[in-house]
C-alpha cells in the first residue's frame, strides 16, 4: 500500500503537470504605477531581461515615464542558506532580508518583481530541509512588500541546464511549480518562465543537440534573457511580442528603436550598481558605482537624448 507522503508527492507533480499547459493569467500596470522594481540575484543584476522590458516601455509608452529600478545581487538567495566553501570560501552567499528592508525604504516602488530560486538549493541535489528554506524565504518576501503596501509579482526561477545536473535541473522544477501553485492556493501574481524556457530549450535541441541557453546551466545568454522578458510582457498583456524572437525585432518597429535600446541599456548599467551602492550589500567584489546624485545627473543626459529621438 503507498503510503501517503508518496501519494502527496505524485499529486503535487500531477498538478504540476496541469499548470505548465495553462496560459498564464495577466496583469494591467495601474495608471499610478511609475517606479517597478527587480529583485533578484546575478541573473537580474545581469540584468539584459530588465533593460529589453524597460526598452519596449519607454518605446511604447513614452508618456507613462517608467522608472525601472533594478538591484539583482550576485549570489543572493531567498532561502538564507550558503554551500560550503561559495566562492573559494570568501563569502556566504548574501541573503536578501538583510537587505530588503532597506531597499523599499530607499527605492519606494510602486510595483516589486521578483525572482529567486536559482541559488536558493545550492546546487544539491532535492532536500526537504532546503525546500522548505525557500518556502519560508519568498513568504517573507512576499509578506514585507505587501506590509509595506506595494503589490508584488513573483517569477519562477530559470531553468538550470539539465545537462549540468539533473539532480540540480529537478531541484528547480519543483521550486518552479511551488511558485506557480501559489496562484491557486494564496492568489499570488506568478509568471512562469522557467517552463517556457525549458520547452524552448528542448525544442531546439531536437535539431541542434549543441544548442544551450546557459553556457554554464545558469547565466542565460542573450536567448534566454529575452524568452524571460517575452513572458513578462504577455503577462502585462503585451500580446504584440508573441511572434518576437528577439528584442532586436521588437525595436525595428520603433523610429530609432535601436539606438533608444542602447541609451536605455547604457543608463540602466549606470544606475543598478549606483543603486546598490546607495542601499548597501553583504556582496564582495561588486562595483563601487556613482552615487545616485551623480548616477542621476548622468542618466538625466541619457533621457533626454531619448526623448529627442522620440520626436524626430
Amino acid at each position: 500500500m503507498m503510503n501517503t507522503k508518496f501519494l502527496i508527492i505524485c499529486l503535487f507533480f500531477l498538478i504540476g503537470s496541469h499548470f505548465h499547459g495553462k496560459a498564464q493569467n495577466s496583469y494591467e500596470i495601474p495608471q499610478d504605477v511609475k517606479r517597478i522594481l527587480f529583485l533578484g540575484n546575478s541573473i537580474t543584476y545581469s540584468g539584459q531581461y530588465v533593460s529589453y522590458i524597460d526598452t519596449y516601455f519607454t518605446l511604447k509608452y513614452p508618456d507613462r515615464d517608467f522608472e525601472i529600478i533594478n538591484v539583482g545581487l550576485p549570489s543572493e538567495t531567498v532561502s538564507g542558506l550558503s554551500e560550503p566553501g561559495h566562492a573559494d570560501g570568501k563569502f556566504p552567499r548574501p541573503d536578501l532580508h538583510e537587505r530588503l528592508e532597506r531597499v523599499l525604504l530607499h527605492t519606494k516602488p510602486d510595483l516589486v518583481f521578483s525572482c529567486y530560486g536559482m541559488n536558493d538549493g545550492i546546487y544539491l541535489p532535492f532536500d526537504e530541509g532546503r525546500f522548505q528554506k525557500y518556502k519560508e524565504g519568498i513568504n517573507c518576501l512576499n509578506g514585507e512588500v505587501i506590509k509595506n503596501g506595494t503589490p508584488i509579482i513573483h517569477i519562477t526561477p530559470p531553468i538550470y541546464d539539465g545537462r549540468k545536473g539533473e539532480a540540480y535541473a529537478n531541484v528547480l522544477d519543483i521550486y518552479a511549480d511551488w511558485i506557480i501553485s501559489k496562484r491557486y492556493t494564496d492568489g499570488w501574481k506568478v509568471i512562469d518562465i522557467h517552463w517556457p524556457m525549458k520547452k524552448y530549450l528542448e525544442d531546439k535541441r531536437l535539431s541542434d543537440d549543441d544548442f544551450f541557453l546557459a553556457k554554464d546551466g545558469v547565466h542565460p545568454n542573450d536567448t534566454g534573457h529575452w524568452i524571460m522578458a517575452k513572458q513578462l510582457l504577455l503577462y502585462l498583456g503585451e500580446v504584440e511580442v508573441s511572434k518576437a524572437n528577439g528584442i532586436e525585432e521588437v525595436v525595428s518597429q520603433f523610429n530609432h528603436g535601436a539606438e533608444i535600446w542602447k541609451l536605455v541599456e547604457e543608463s540602466q548599467k549606470i544606475m543598478k550598481d549606483a543603486w546598490l551602492t546607495s542601499i548597501g550589500h553583504q556582496r564582495p567584489g561588486m562595483n563601487a558605482g556613482l552615487t545616485l546624485e551623480e548616477a542621476l545627473d548622468k542618466t538625466d543626459i541619457l533621457q533626454k537624448e531619448i526623448r529627442n529621438l522620440q520626436k524626430k
